[in-house]
């Protein structure tokens, strides 16, 4: 079977949750016996070149770049606040050399499939269509409006709050309209399905989970690497669902958990954060800043409690999948959560109050048993449901069948 996979960015390094997702599916689809074509953005923001793809890597997918200028423009976002009904944050994902470089592939290559790695890739279906007679498909790596929706409603400043709730309700209709045009949508989790046909969505689709590879994550959880009174946090920091959700966690939680245990460390790390954002965090007793870290698995096995303390935001978050994989105990809030259906006091720690927060933190970093059994939990639970080689062995077999039916 051949996919054309299309992303507005670069996969690879697999540093932040959306170019693991789209990565490790790749791969795993490639190793269930697909033939892939990657069209992918390399944005300023996530600048890319064929070149930092290593050869194992280019020797089993067609991997094809373009540049893409995404960079925000006062009069262009001004214009479009105007005169628009496109969200500016769609718009900028849309390029001429995108699209002749799609409709080169299409015009070159027979494809069964082709998979759009998000919602911001709505404005290239037409052409799809035009040049493509089979599947298209949407992997949702979460429903998109509902960032925005809840970003909205933790936002103090008037125009931020109007500005957020307003490309929410753009987000939305680009949502449904895009529902609407596909063939097959595919969820990363099972409340984002239940999101989507609420929106009116009521074609063919099939849940599936970012998984990870299983064998590059064995792992032995012991006691003494829960003994160091260390908490963490590895996420993209150009995010804003992490930016608040960790500036909330520093005033609302933080200084309590150091009164409980003072010698407690907080290790921020991850890509792209602004200056502002540094500065704020490094005024808080007890935390490091670590910046962009080379590898993920080796920050967070050298730490001790992860925290996901998200307030907004959507879909599933990969960390926490990729820390319960290496054994970590974990504190979350409920958003931070949503779609990992883990056992909270067991396999994970799910607190939305910051009373309960501080409690829950406070717990595994006194109690390096409690720690390393929950660790264990949620290693075995990983393993159980997360699996990278079964998920995207069922999503190819899931395609075939499909394609199959089109064919009758």
């Amino acid at each position: 079977m051949n996919i054309l996979v299309l992303a507005n960015k670069v996969p690879y390094p697999p540093h932040d949750g959306g170019a693991i997702a789209t990565m490790n599916m790749i791969l795993g689809l490639v190793e269930a016996g697909a033939n892939i074509t990657l069209l992918a953005m390399s944005t300023p923001k996530h600048q890319r070149s064929l070149a930092d793809f290593p050869q194992h890597i280019k020797s089993k997918i067609d991997v094809n770049i373009v540049d893409v200028n995404t960079n925000l423009s006062v009069v262009k976002g001004i214009s479009n606040l105007l005169f628009s009904s496109e969200p500016y944050n769609a718009i900028r994902f849309k390029s001429k050399d995108y699209a002749q470089k799609l409709f080169d592939i299409l015009s070159h290559t027979k494809y069964d499939v082709v998979q759009l790695e998000g919602a911001y890739l709505y404005s290239y279906v037409p052409l799809i269509r035009k040049y493509f007679k089979g599947i298209i498909s949407l992997r949702a790596h979460n429903v998109e409006h509902e960032i925005w929706r809840r970003a909205s409603t933790n936002q103090h400043n008037f125009f931020k709050r109007w500005y957020f709730n307003l490309l929410a309700n753009r987000i939305c209709k680009l949502e449904t309209d895009l529902l609407s045009a596909i063939d097959i949508l595919i969820p990363i989790t099972a409340r984002d399905l239940t999101s989507f046909k609420e929106m009116g969505y009521g074609g063919m689709s099939i849940v599936s989970p970012t998984g990870y590879n299983a064998f590059e994550y064995e792992t032995n959880v012991t006691e003494a690497e829960h003994a160091d009174p260390s908490i963490f946090h590895l996420g993209g920091l150009d995010w804003l669902p992490n930016q608040e959700g960790i500036i909330w966690f520093l005033q609302s939680c933080w200084e309590q958990i150091l009164e409980n245990v003072p010698k407690a460390k907080f290790y921020i790390a991850g890509r792209n954060a602004p200056e502002w954002f540094v500065s704020k965090i490094l005024r808080f007793e007890g935390v490091v800043y670590c910046g962009e870290v080379k590898s993920s698995v080796e920050f967070i096995k050298s730490k001790g409690v992860m925290v996901v303390p998200i307030l907004s935001g959507g879909g599933m978050r990969i960390k926490i999948v990729e820390g319960m994989a290496l054994g970590k105990a974990i504190v979350s809030t409920h958003i931070g959560a949503e779609g990992i259906d883990a056992k909270n006091g067991t396999e994970i720690m799910v607190e939305s109050e910051p009373e309960q927060v501080v409690s829950a933190v406070t717990l595994l970093l006194t109690n390096a048993r409690k720690a390393s059994d929950m660790g264990r939990s949620a290693h075995l639970f990983a393993k159980s449901n997360f699996d990278n080689q079964v998920l995207t062995s069922k999503l190819l077999e899931y395609y075939c069948q499909q394609v199959a039916n089109e064919v009758r």
